[in-house]
């Protein structure tokens, strides 16, 4: 039986990688709907090449252009925010691709876990904001996520056939990113034009310059600590610049599992839509001859201080981790808007931080309020 997919983020880099997979296996997937915010041009040649139900603009100005565009289909056009997260609910979609960008990846993914969807997990923002609420409510609602991070991806597939209280703790590997051996002084100076330049992965804007500032690492701890059920002090961070190792895994009698293979994002995403099965893929095969190095390093949070950060509010919990990612987001726009220097950003959400109120327990209005207090205190930071 086809699953039948809503791909939340389409146009972007995962959901381009998404439909990579379902044109290698038409048999076992059928594009139901397929939204993005405002990438209109990809959007509706994707529309035109999948011909799905459902497509869905969040950017509801491009609606008339998007409507005309796909007239002579038979293909139901939408737009808006709650729109995307009625996408996400609809009952004809057996799996829902959540690889939108930041904050506005939760509603939608809410709305999927409620209706009990399997979920393909790429938003990690997700997690990161409200994980506490989301996996009660997977519980609570039967839902599944399936992790599409590399990182998480590694893990996950380390865990399959393991018992969670044999984990010692689990390793995350991280490339470095483009400014690894720089120092203080160098990094003052560096320009979004150059931090978009990524060593081994491609991926969208954002979550490069994440991938930079090791923020998207500590994002990622953030997340894993929700998908595992693990405490802080069982996830470690290793620099491995070859990123051949996505990720590792240490068992209590001392033994280590590592998921390994050439950086190519649709090997994570196909193993999450079709666990616990693994099908053929003409994906490249990672060569010994070729790599015949690998090396790995301790990061540096005195340079590298958002990684630190996100380790800090993973520990004091509650609404921090919110903050922590209504402040970095607000960042990273001014940054590639060449408005705030490189060094500057972990500044800027350390002060954010310890100016919020905490909130030990809090609700999903809870987090919306924070969200956007988080995000205006930001913003007069920068002004």
């Amino acid at each position: 039986m086809k699953q039948s997919l809503a791909i939340l983020g389409s146009t972007g880099s995962i959901g381009t990688q998404t439909l990579d997979v379902v044109r290698e296996n038409p048999d076992l997937f059928d594009v139901y709907a397929i939204t993005a915010n405002n990438s209109i041009d990809k959007l509706i040649a994707q529309a035109r090449e999948f011909n799905p139900e459902v497509v869905v603009v969040g950017n509801e100005a491009h609606y008339s252009a998007l409507k005309e565009a796909l007239a002579d289909l038979p293909i139901k056009v939408f737009a808006g925010r709650d729109a995307i997260a009625q996408v996400a609910a609809m009952d004809a979609v057996t799996t829902v691709v959540t690889a939108m960008v930041g904050y506005s990846g939760l509603a939608p993914t809410i709305a999927a876990v409620k209706a009990g969807k399997r979920i393909a997990l790429a938003n990690k923002e997700t997690l990161v904001v409200a994980g506490d609420l989301i996996t009660r409510l997977v519980q609570e609602y039967h839902a599944a996520i399936l992790p599409v991070d590399s990182e998480h991806g590694a893990i996950f597939q380390c865990l399959v056939g393991e018992h969670d209280d044999e984990v010692e703790k689990i390793i995350l590997t991280a490339s470095g990113g483009p400014f690894r051996n720089y120092s203080l002084e160098q990094l003052r100076h560096v320009k979004a034009a150059d931090a978009l330049k990524h060593p081994t992965w491609q991926m969208g804007a954002k979550i490069t310059i994440d991938s930079a500032t090791l923020m998207n690492k500590g994002f990622e701890v953030i997340e894993a600590k929700w998908l595992f059920g693990l405490r802080p002090d069982q996830i470690d961070v290793v620099i491995h610049p070859q990123s051949i190792i996505h990720s590792m895994v240490q068992f209590r009698d001392s033994s280590i599992k590592a998921q390994m293979g050439l950086p190519d994002m649709r090997l994570p995403i196909q193993y999450a839509l079709t666990y616990p099965t693994r099908v053929q893929a003409s994906f490249e095969r990672l060569d010994f001859a070729k790599c015949t190095s690998l090396t790995f390093e301790q990061p540096d949070t005195t340079r590298f201080r958002n990684l630190a950060l996100a380790f800090e509010a993973l520990n004091k919990g509650g609404n921090m981790p919110c903050v922590l990612n209504a402040a970095n987001e607000v960042v990273v726009a001014a940054y590639l808007n060449d408005q705030i220097g490189f060094l500057e950003m972990s500044n800027v959400i350390e002060q954010v931080m310890s100016r919020m109120a905490f909130i030990s327990q809090p609700t999903y209005e809870d987090y919306v309020a924070c969200d956007r207090e988080a995000r205006i205190l930001t913003s007069e930071f920068l002004l």
